[in-house]
């Protein structure tokens, strides 16, 4: 799944992405045991480290909870919050009052206004307009299930994942992914929609 999803990252080097728990499986990144988002930049950087590479730029009134990460050229904008388990890659940007927690934006990726992302994963060059939130637990807390490219359902057997959302991909504002959400590459999602399930172009 990661190499159809995110194509984009074979132009980067292999130390600035985080390792995947698993190619097939790329959520279980988001585990809160060995493997996951939050143990691997400890293991980098220190427990609860926050790592902040010298080019990126960070606003005023910005919230950091170890353990994190950010990258070459990143920029965060002012009042955001990046909550543990949150690694940002090269050239991607979080804006004014977004969230993000235990997430990956990959390179040159944007939340720039008004956003939460929860463990969820935003491809090389995604694009969320104003508004879009990536929910990521269901109102009734059973596990969540994946949908696949391949009409095959995934019982992940994990009650937080948000949205896996495939390169160069764009969602209007105000867009609600609901958990478990996987958006092929290149797709185009109109204002104001609900998206579940596997979600690929007209």
């Amino acid at each position: 799944m990661v190499g159809s999803m995110f194509p984009g990252l074979s132009k980067f080097p292999d130390s600035e992405i985080p390792t995947w728990y698993s190619l097939e499986e790329p959520w279980k990144t988001f585990s809160h045991e060995k493997g996951g988002l939050a143990m691997q930049i400890e293991e980098k950087f220190g427990k609860g480290g926050v790592f902040i590479h010298p080019s990126a730029k960070i606003g005023d009134f910005v919230t950091i909870e170890g353990p994190c990460y950010i990258g070459p050229d990143a920029e965060i904008r002012n009042g955001a919050l990046l909550r543990k388990g949150s690694w940002i890659c090269e050239g991607a940007l979080v804006g004014h009052s977004t969230e993000i927690k235990n997430s990956i934006l990959l390179p040159n990726s944007k939340a720039p206004h008004f956003n939460y992302v929860g463990d969820s994963i935003l491809g090389c060059r995604v694009n969320l307009g104003a508004g879009a939130k990536l929910s990521n637990v269901r109102n009734d807390r059973r596990s969540i299930l994946i949908n696949l490219e391949d009409g095959g359902i995934v019982d992940s057997g994990m009650v937080k994942i948000g949205a896996i959302i495939g390169d160069s991909s764009q969602l209007g504002c105000n867009v609600v992914t609901n958990p478990g959400c996987v958006i092929s590459p290149c797709s185009m999602i109109p204002p104001n929609e609900t998206v579940s399930g596997f979600y690929r172009p007209n």
